[in-house]
């Protein structure tokens, strides 16, 4: 397969995970309902939390507003690993050792709680243990890699400074963290939902929800006006759905990062893999029906921030090329993560003054352990009150006052991207070739226009619908995606990633806006 032809892509972006199992068909919420804790949110965080629960015999119900694991979940690299980066250094160092032991015990305990599920419930899901490496090409990052092996020792993680690895090209320095491991996360998270609803959980679908009143109890409101009342309400949608108090829409940040899965003639040297440097790759393989696929990731940008985003998957493949014979590319997909302020998960209470309203979110990249991590928290949090791990995860822990100068930095991007997004100058005449987007002008107001495979035109209204931010085109998932808070919609406005809850409108006058494309030469 020749180079270029591998970045000729003709079929639409497809994860693996989901091109491997079923689509679910769940109910939509068709009316109103009772129950102990309502859950928004059916990804990985939300589907175990409600699974501990239930069988604590708290009544539970999930609200998703498309399908379960079609989102972050469905699109993970699904490295079941305590290795999140150079993170043990950083929590040592700028908050204490024992937010680093429980950060770190968190994480580990997660890893052997998804082997002992699967166990438990005779769970075929390609659980792999594996070990996990981080690696660094630049002598900067040698004197950082030989202190995280040292932290991670110190908290009880098997970790091991090396000089080399398996990989097929030489590194600097490398940390390589033992007793990891790696799955298919839908293989074990659907019998997972299907076990939890044999045991009379309940999941509702494409149920989105649009508000939430508090009248003693909660009361969740879908798009459909049916409404579920609850004692206590966890919010784990990735981004929340819900900021009047918290202002989480100003202390995180929404990230993509890339996917391609490669045929390669060579046979993959085992373990899973992640550059020092900010820029660098993951790597991990995974067996298909039709022989091993190499996960290899990275290129992430701030949503709506990229460019042009396809030429991420054709970064990605230059690596590939690099590192391996790449003879076929079946898939590849994108993920959108939020990102904190220091770095660290949101996990607990909404806010301090919220006892009985509690948020996930936050995961940075490594949601596999974090989300069980995360789950096992607050379910520890509504059934005793307490967990041993609340205080690095905590929401309103007093360490974040640390990260002040970022809070600046990502907030004035916000501002800026929004100040950019209104006043830019655009084109009153575009050409507009098939499969492709482009934001123009007309009668002073801003329009996305797509022309589809067929030729038709789709025009909406690029202001998002969240708070306002002027959308940007998204080439290579075919979408407009909003720069400020992630925000994702379809060509025809539908949404397809939060924090907004309303889609987008129709322009107005799509009979000027025909006129005002071009066909191209």
């Amino acid at each position: 397969m020749k180079i270029d032809e591998q970045k000729t892509f003709t079929k639409p972006p497809q994860s693996y995970w989901m091109a491997s199992t079923p689509l679910t068909t769940y109910p939509t919420l068709g009316e109103d309902l009772k129950v102990d804790v309502a859950i928004i949110g059916g990804g990985i965080t939300g589907i175990s939390c409600a699974y501990m629960l239930n069988k604590e015999g708290v009544t539970t119900a999930i609200i998703e507003a498309d399908r379960i694991l079609n989102g972050t979940t469905g699109h993970t690299t699904a490295k079941i690993t305590s290795q999140h980066g150079l993170i043990y250094s950083k929590i040592k160092n700028q908050m204490s050792d024992e937010l680093a032991r429980q950060y770190a015990e968190a994480n580990e305990s997660a890893i052997r709680l998804i082997e002992n599920i699967a166990n438990d419930l005779q769970i075929k899901c390609d659980y792999i243990p594996q070990s996990a490496y981080i690696y660094t090409l630049q002598n900067e990052y040698i004197n950082k890699i030989s202190d995280e092996a040292m932290v991670a020792s110190s908290l009880g993680i098997k970790s091991t400074f090396l000089e080399e690895t398996p990989l097929p090209f030489p590194v600097k320095a490398a940390v390589r963290f033992d007793n990891q491991a790696q799955f298919h996360p839908l293989q074990f998270l659907l019998p997972l939902a299907n076990d939890y609803i044999n045991k009379g959980g309940k999941i509702f679908e494409q149920s989105r929800v649009v508000d939430i009143e508090e009248e003693g109890s909660y009361i969740i409101i879908t798009k459909q006006g049916k409404k579920v009342t609850a004692e206590k309400l966890i919010i784990a949608s990735h981004y929340p759905c819900y900021n009047k108090p918290g202002l989480y829409f100003t202390r995180i940040y929404p990230e993509r990062s890339y996917v391609v899965a490669i045929k390669a003639r060579e046979n993959y040297p085992g373990g899973m893999y992640i550059a020092a440097e900010e820029s660098g790759h993951s790597l991990r393989n995974q067996m298909s029906d039709n022989g091993e696929l190499i996960l290899v990731g990275g290129e992430q940008h701030k949503t709506g921030q990229g460019e042009d985003t396809s030429k991420n998957y054709e970064a990605l493949i230059d690596f590939s090329n690099q590192t391996f014979t790449v003879e076929d590319i079946p898939y590849r997909w994108s993920t959108q993560d939020c990102m904190t302020l220091d770095g660290l998960p949101f996990v607990g209470h909404f806010t301090s003054n919220t006892p009985n309203m509690y948020i996930a979110t936050g995961y940075g990249k490594w949601g596999m352990t974090n989300s069980i991590a995360s789950a096992t928290i607050l379910k520890d949090l509504i059934i005793t009150g307490k967990s041993p791990w609340q205080d690095v995860y905590n929401p309103s822990r007093l360490t974040i006052s640390a990260s002040a100068k970022n809070f600046v930095v990502q907030n004035i991007n916000v501002a800026d991207q929004l100040i950019k997004g209104k006043l830019s100058s655009l084109p009153e005449h575009v050409e507009l070739k098939t499969g492709e987007g482009e934001i123009i002008e007309s009668n002073s107001q801003r329009a996305g226009a797509y022309k589809d495979e067929q030729g038709k035109l789709h025009v909406v209204d690029t202001t998002c619908t969240h708070m306002g931010c002027e959308l940007n085109w998204n080439s290579a998932e075919k979408s407009w995606d909003c720069p400020c808070h992630g925000s994702r919609f379809s060509t025809d406005g539908d949404i397809i990633e939060g924090p907004a809850v309303k889609p987008l409108d129709f322009h107005k006058d799509v009979n000027t806006i025909e006129k005002l494309i071009k066909e191209p030469y």
